[in-house]
């Protein structure tokens, strides 16, 4: 079984839960001894792990002619790709695009990242796909989320092969229902598009068939799993303050309802004064949440670390007491999963699509301050609570494995080729 899979970001440069999700998945079909992969991102750094798929960048494909040798394309691209695939893509040029601002072997530029001009690129990246899609011999082609879809529709286009496509969030979910007309427009095109239509949890699937006028028989509930954690990651020991530690980790935006967990702070700290309140991650909230946790008179409580990534994530968990995920609409949210698996007893919106699979997690709405603030409260002064959340969740967690979402995702494909 051949997939090409179209996705924005892959370990180790990640900006969010997609990257890491593609990793897990794609891992865990990998185990499936006859799977073959080919995973295509905007702009590879060279890095990225390849022993269980082959990664190709659009930002190293050619959209436009250039007389350029082979040892040329292997003192630029030999980092990134084997060059001779350069020249099979070359080959499979499909229109001028010439006017393109294009660099001397003939490719688009990329950020890697979601820049302001990120409708554009998105476009960009749907052309190159289309050399990708001329070029290589697949079986089923898998776009995640919104941004690929139109390459995912471009490569069946081409091919004729079924197209899935995975939700792992939609417009509804990062702007509190005010959703961007263009966004919405590209989510519902690559839905209609699509043979098959996976979602992340039955929330997502909700709003897909009730958003996006989908037909409940084509979509699909497949939860997120976690990876296992690796001996290097097993192996930090942080040293823990004194105090106990609350943590939420994540994009201090909107849809992640980090003002909720200010308030809740706040609460919390007129109750007792031995807890620290740290806020990881980066947004376009950040500033206000500062002032918010300085007009309640708590900043010397409370900390911000700005964006934390691979190591550091699990450095920050570890120091933690508690972890926190007040998110007002979350598709999934793996880092609840990731907290427990490093025994932090964790506090979860039933806004939230893990919430669908987790049991020995806590449960409150988002936007009941007074249900969080106890909850947190109860697990800093009873150790009991602690422990038994600490033990029961990391059992639970631990059973929760991309080796089974990617058997799911699998048995998705054999109905749509067989």
């Amino acid at each position: 079984m051949k997939a090409l899979m179209f996705g924005w970001e892959f370990p180790p440069h990640i900006l969010g839960g997609l990257g890491t999700a593609s990793y897990g998945l794609t891992r865990g079909m990998s185990q499936q001894h006859d799977m073959d992969i080919t995973f295509v991102i905007p702009k590879p750094w060279g890095d990225e792990d390849q022993s269980f798929l082959k990664i190709i960048g659009v930002g190293n494909t050619p959209v436009v002619w250039r007389d350029v040798q082979w040892d040329y394309v292997n003192s630029k691209l030999s980092k990134y790709m084997d060059p001779n695939l350069y020249f099979d893509l070359r080959s499979h040029i499909y229109a001028d695009f010439s006017y393109m601002n294009t660099n001397d072997l003939g490719c688009l530029e990329f950020s890697g990242r979601y820049p302001d001009n990120l409708l554009e690129e998105i476009n960009n990246y749907s052309i190159a796909a289309g050399v990708i899609a001329r070029t290589l011999d697949y079986d089923i082609i898998h776009s995640h989320d919104w941004l690929t879809y139109p390459a995912g529709i471009h490569a069946k286009n081409v091919s004729g092969k079924p197209l899935v496509i995975h939700v792992h969030a939609t417009d509804f979910d990062r702007s509190r229902g005010s959703v961007n007309p263009q966004v919405y427009a590209i989510e519902k095109n690559g839905m209609d598009y699509a043979d098959h239509i996976i979602c992340v949890s039955n929330l997502t699937r909700r709003i897909v068939i009730e958003k996006y006028h989908q037909d409940p028989r084509k979509v699909t509930t497949v939860h997120n799993a976690v990876e296992p954690l690796s001996p290097e990651i097993q192996a930090i020991k942080p040293s823990k303050p004194k105090d106990k530690i609350v943590t939420f980790l994540g994009r201090i935006t909107m849809q992640k309802g980090p003002e909720y967990f200010v308030e809740a702070a706040a609460r919390v700290l007129q109750k007792t004064k031995d807890v620290r309140f740290v806020m990881a991650g980066s947004g376009d909230m950040m500033e206000k949440m500062i002032y918010l946790a300085a007009g309640h008179g708590i900043s010397d409580r409370f900390h911000f670390t700005g964006f934390l990534k691979g190591k550091q994530v699990y450095e920050m968990l570890k120091r933690s007491d508690v972890y926190v995920m007040p998110s007002v609409s979350e598709p999934f949210g793996i880092s609840p999963l990731e907290a427990m698996q490093c025994g932090i007893p964790t506090i979860i919106s039933k806004q939230s699509g893990c919430a669908e699979i987790l049991d020995k997690a806590i449960k409150v709405d988002y936007w009941d301050i007074e249900s969080m603030a106890d909850s947190i409260y109860s697990i800093c002064a009873h150790q009991i609570l602690a422990d038994f959340l600490k033990d029961e969740g990391k059992k639970e967690v631990d059973e929760i494995k991309w080796e089974y979402a990617g058997q799911k995702v699998r048995d998705i494909y054999d109905r749509l080729i067989g």
